[in-house]
């Protein structure tokens, strides 16, 4: 599953962390391949990417294995292969390789069955890495936040994915979208529930993604939150998400 929404801060790496987080609590084999030359999601589960010798990127250029880039997180079951600053050039790299959308897929399918899910949490762009990441993917989680402007650009990205099944992956399918930084206490928090409702309807995800203090310090941890505060409302809400995609009918 590819998390990708090319506007930045709409909680797509938050949902990575804690998604991946909570399918391991439910006692999945997870790997969360962080592709996302910011690696907030590789330090957010804990990896000093500092000192990462071997990440997404060296996988993708061919430099190394994707099992010798694997690292175990604090939360059995839950391994991620981190990112690295590097990863921004690996695009420029790329651009004279023959099927360079496929590099990501190459690189992840021999450990592909070592797993029951793996998230690939994208960067905020429709680059190269990005299209990769949805080249690999069987199916996309589109998250999306409670805000004004909340559909603008998911066209754009909607288009990409069009032209991706139509071109290089033509199995590729929506997950859902997910609703992230909701307040029920704002107008507009529920005006954009009901507009995205009516647009998508049953490619909504029923669980909604609360504003939540505790989502927002657990990254700074090193922890997702189920770690951090596993009573708070948001690690409740992700072990949720987690529930409604395991009981989705599967093919």
């Amino acid at each position: 599953m590819a998390l990708a929404n090319q506007k930045g801060g709409v909680g797509k790496t938050t949902t990575a962390i804690n998604l991946a987080a909570s399918l391991a609590t439910l006692e999945k084999k997870v790997l969360l391949v962080d592709a996302d030359p910011q690696a907030n999601a590789s330090s957010g589960l804990g990896v000093d990417v500092r000192k990462a010798e071997k990440t997404v990127y060296e996988c993708i250029i061919g430099k190394c294995k994707a099992d010798e880039a694997v690292v175990h997180t604090d939360i059995e079951g839950l391994d991620i292969i981190p990112s690295h600053i590097d990863l921004v050039g690996a695009e420029i790299e790329m651009l004279n390789l023959s099927e360079r959308e496929t590099k990501l897929k190459d690189a992840i399918s021999p450990i592909k069955d070592t797993y029951d899910f793996i998230l690939i949490d994208c960067s905020p762009s429709l680059g190269l890495i990005t299209v990769n990441s949805l080249v690999a993917a069987d199916t996309v989680i589109i998250p999306v936040q409670c805000e004004y402007f909340a559909l603008e650009g998911i066209s754009k990205l909607l288009n990409t994915i069009k032209l991706i099944k139509l071109r290089l992956n033509p199995s590729l399918g929506i997950e859902g979208f997910l609703l992230t930084m909701y307040d029920s206490r704002l107008n507009l928090s529920n005006q954009v529930l009901d507009e995205v409702r009516r647009h998508f309807q049953n490619l909504v995800f029923e669980t909604v993604i609360p504003r939540n203090v505790r989502l927002s310090e657990a990254p700074s941890h090193g922890v997702p939150a189920i770690l951090y505060d596993a009573d708070s409302q948001g690690a409740r809400r992700y072990l949720q998400l987690a529930q409604e995609i395991l009981s989705a009918p599967r093919n």
